[in-house]
């Protein structure tokens, strides 16, 4: 299967609500909007009030993320951009930043993968993919804060990132706030 990977732009907003469906909208109706808003406005917000948050923050090309393609098809999804673009982030007591440090620094915080390209290697693909387009947009430092699983994953508990592919793409653990999600790191 050749995969290719796109930055996510307002002319490939179809292709994300094809991958996440119209009505679902991801993981749980989330639209790429958990970290980007506090979790009282999140919780308050419906699917509908989601989804056309995070499609005025591509239309102002706000850098967001990468789809993965199957030929035309849409087939996987990485949230990756900014920090600063990610409140939530700044706040959490795991993926925090190390001593401040957000100045040219992007966060790869989501994967979502059609159930029938799983376990086919996009997220390695993906984060592959998110790498290069944050260099290309002037990224210094690419950071994670994937899970480490001490036992099988059910189903969604993998959205954030397995630790062991971001090692396989040359993440470092930097940090370890939780047994579970090292903060993880790229310089490029």
């Amino acid at each position: 299967m050749t995969i290719a990977v796109h930055p996510l732009t307002p002319g490939r907003w179809g292709d994300l609500v094809t991958l996440f469906g119209p009505e679902r909208g991801g993981h749980g109706g989330c639209w790429c909007m958990w970290w980007r808003m506090t979790t009282a406005a999140f919780e308050q917000a419906s699917r509908t009030e989601r989804r056309d948050g995070f499609r005025a923050i591509v239309e102002r090309r706000v850098p967001t993320g990468v789809l993965a393609y199957a030929g035309k098809t849409p087939v996987g999804w990485c949230a990756a951009g900014p920090r600063d673009s990610l409140p939530k982030l700044l706040r959490s007591r795991v993926a925090k930043p190390l001593e401040g440090d957000i100045d040219k620094v992007w966060m790869i915080n989501c994967f979502f993968v059609d159930r029938g390209h799983r376990e086919a290697g996009l997220m390695r693909m993906l984060i592959d993919g998110a790498v290069g387009y944050a260099c290309e947009n002037g990224a210094r430092v690419i950071e994670a804060c994937p899970i480490e699983p001490s036992r099988p994953l059910t189903w969604g508990e993998g959205f954030i990132g397995i630790a062991s592919v971001f090692r396989q793409a040359g993440f470092d653990e930097v940090a370890r706030r939780s047994p579970s999600r090292p903060l993880m790191r790229i310089v490029v």
